[in-house]
């Protein structure tokens, strides 16, 4: 088949001290393995994020070469109801809507569903317009059904397992539960709306849209698991340091999104501002950093690596400075 597209087949031992293979990793966010990516290879894109459910869905290579398609065509069908009606996923249009990826099975999944009931509610009642369409990755229809039986939206029949295939496809969907938020055009607006879910149980920063830096919390520390992080631990007791903090590094962050995004491509680092609690004890335990504050790292999970800049004052020149020297491979990583 005549089409520049390539594949990269990343089968990675997760010990592999390869930087080649680390920086691949990173690149493309891969979780777990083995996992196979399509890229076009004229422009670097990502095609498709989950080529194995296309070679087991597509083994004839009929929808080569695997491009995403609008949410719309994706979805287009009917979809149930947990009363046994159905109605057209044409009703879903010109509103906000959660694709949630779940199962019976899974025991963070039914948590997240029982914060999830009370944050659609909470949505709807504000008047907002928004809708949750439920993908499961059950093991049986009647675990479907008994699972569904608990959620007040929408769900693609489970019996259409091509269509929940495909959905799985567009979003590169890894593990579960995952709850991707669209705009009314169905356009992504976060990938991480179970995150934002338990972060927001007031529904008051809905429809979730990222921030450039985050305050490192117990629900979205999972997120340093994703890529390289970039964390400026700092002396919560004063209350003014972290707020003082993201100020100081937003800027930085907002640039690096906004370069990468014009490219289409993710940014290379997420952004975190971290205070003192338990749970960043752990995380300095873990990675063996010192417990000066302020102290700027960026810390690499998957190639078990870390960078660090301890000085006493951090600048907006010293971020800047350190975050390009880490894109340009200039800095040395110490091992986790």
């Amino acid at each position: 088949m005549q089409n520049p597209v390539t594949m990269v087949l990343e089968h990675v031992n997760r010990y592999s001290s390869g930087f080649m293979f680390l920086k691949l990793w990173n690149k493309y966010r891969v979780s777990n393995i083995p996992s196979l990516i399509f890229i076009d290879a004229a422009t670097g894109k990502v095609v498709c994020r989950n080529g194995l459910l296309v070679i087991r869905d597509d083994p004839e290579g009929l929808e080569f070469p695997w491009g995403p398609k609008p949410f719309s065509e994706v979805v287009a069908g009917p979809l149930l109801k947990n009363n046994g009606q159905t109605l057209d996923s044409s009703a879903l249009e010109g509103s906000h809507v959660g694709v949630y990826f779940s199962a019976h099975w899974c025991p963070p999944c039914r948590s997240l569903t029982r914060v999830l009931v009370e944050s659609y509610r909470k949505i709807k009642e504000a008047g907002q317009k928004f809708e949750i369409l439920f993908v499961s990755a059950d093991r049986s229809e009647d675990s479907f059904k008994q699972y569904f039986s608990e959620m007040p939206w929408v769900a693609v029949p489970y019996a259409d397992e091509a269509r929940r295939s495909r959905l799985n496809r567009l979003y590169g969907i890894q593990g579960i539960p995952t709850l991707i938020v669209l705009d009314s055009q169905g356009e992504v607006i976060t990938r991480q709306g179970r995150v934002e879910v338990l972060n927001d149980i007031e529904c008051r920063e809905f429809p979730w849209h990222p921030k450039p830096v985050l305050e490192l919390t117990d629900s979205n520390a999972v997120q340093l698991n994703e890529g390289p992080c970039l964390v400026l631990f700092v002396d919560s007791e004063d209350d003014g340091e972290s707020e003082a903090a993201k100020q100081l590094i937003q800027p930085i962050a907002e640039k690096i999104i906004a370069k990468y995004k014009a490219k289409e491509e993710e940014a290379p680092l997420l952004f975190f501002v971290a205070g003192e609690d338990d749970m960043t004890d752990s995380l300095r335990d873990y990675t063996n950093l010192p417990e000066a504050a302020p102290l700027l790292t960026i810390l690499d999970m998957s190639a078990r690596a870390k960078y660090v800049m301890d000085v006493e004052e951090i600048t907006p020149e010293i971020v800047e400075a350190f975050v390009s020297d880490f894109l340009a491979d200039k800095l040395k990583p110490e091992p986790i």
